[in-house]
C-alpha cells in the first residue's frame, strides 16, 4: 500500500505498516478472546508421529481439489502450492492457521492437540478446507489492509485533535485492531461456505465436519469479536451443502 499522499509523519505511517502487518498475517481456526490471550484448552495427548500419520491421508486427498479451487477461483499469479504440515513446536494449543511463507505460498499448519480432539476424518477435513478457503478469498491480504486504514483513520482523528508520541502510537495501534477485526466475523463465515465445498469434493461430509466448530469455545456474538457465534457457522455450512 503507498501512504505518500496521506500527509502523516513517517513514524506514523512506519506504525500502521508494521502493526497491520503483525495483527493478521495469519488466519486461525481456534477463537482467541478480544484481550487477545490464547483461549484455555486441554492440551490432549498425542505423539507428533500420530498427528502427521493422522492427518497424511485427509491432506492426500484435500490438497490437490483445494489447489484447483484456488487455481479457479483466484486470479493468474496466485500462489495455489499448499504445504500441510504440523506444528512441530510442543505443548501447543489446539489450533489450526493459514499463513505465507516468504515467498508467498499458502501454509496451512495444524498442532498436535488440535489433530487429537478430531473425532473422525470429516472433522480434521473440515478444518482444512476452510484453512484453505482463507487463502482463495485472501482475507489475510484483506485484514492486513482493513488494518492499515483504521490505524490511518483513527491516527489521523488523534493527530487532528493533538495527539502526540505515545498517545498518538495508541491510537494508532487501536485504530489497528479495529479494522483488522471490522470483518472478521464475514471472512469465517465466507471460510465456512466455501471450506465446505472443498471437504465436499473431496469425499468427505461437511456438515458432520463442521460438528467440531460445536464443541470449541463459542465466542457469541461479540462486539468486534474475531469470530461468529458457533450457530451461525453450522447455519452457513448446512445451507452450503444442502445445494452440492
Amino acid at each position: 500500500m503507498a501512504f505518500a499522499q496521506s500527509g502523516l509523519k513517517p513514524l506514523f505511517v512506519c506504525g500502521a505498516m508494521a502493526l497491520a502487518s503483525c495483527v493478521s498475517t495469519t488466519t486461525d481456526t481456534q477463537p482467541t478472546p478480544q484481550s487477545q490471550t490464547p483461549a484455555k484448552t486441554s492440551v490432549q495427548s498425542i505423539s507428533l508421529s500420530q498427528a502427521k500419520s493422522k492427518l497424511a491421508p485427509i491432506s492426500a486427498r484435500m490438497e490437490s481439489v483445494a489447489e484447483r479451487e484456488c487455481r479457479a477461483r483466484t486470479s493468474k499469479g496466485t500462489n495455489c502450492d499448499y504445504k500441510i504440515s504440523v506444528d512441530e513446536r510442543p505443548n501447543l494449543p489446539a489450533n489450526a492457521y493459514q499463513t505465507l511463507d516468504k515467498t508467498g505460498r499458502p501454509l496451512i499448519i495444524f498442532t498436535p492437540a488440535l489433530i487429537a480432539q478430531t473425532r473422525n476424518q470429516d472433522e480434521l477435513a473440515f478444518v482444512m478446507g476452510h484453512e484453505a478457503a482463507h487463502h482463495i478469498a485472501g482475507h489475510i491480504g484483506k485484514t492486513q489492509n482493513n488494518a492499515a486504514l483504521g490505524a490511518i483513520l483513527i491516527g489521523v482523528a488523534a493527530a487532528a485533535a493533538g495527539a502526540e508520541g505515545s498517545l498518538l502510537d495508541m491510537a494508532v495501534n487501536t485504530g489497528a485492531q479495529v479494522g483488522s477485526r471490522a470483518y472478521s466475523k464475514n471472512f469465517e463465515l465466507e471460510a465456512d461456505a466455501l471450506g465446505t465445498v472443498i471437504a465436499h469434493k473431496s469425499g468427505f461430509n461437511p456438515v458432520r465436519g463442521a460438528e467440531f466448530f460445536a464443541r470449541i469455545p463459542d465466542p457469541g456474538d461479540q462486539f468486534l469479536g474475531t469470530h461468529p457465534p458457533n450457530a451461525s457457522r453450522m447455519k452457513i455450512v448446512k445451507e452450503t451443502a444442502a445445494k452440492l
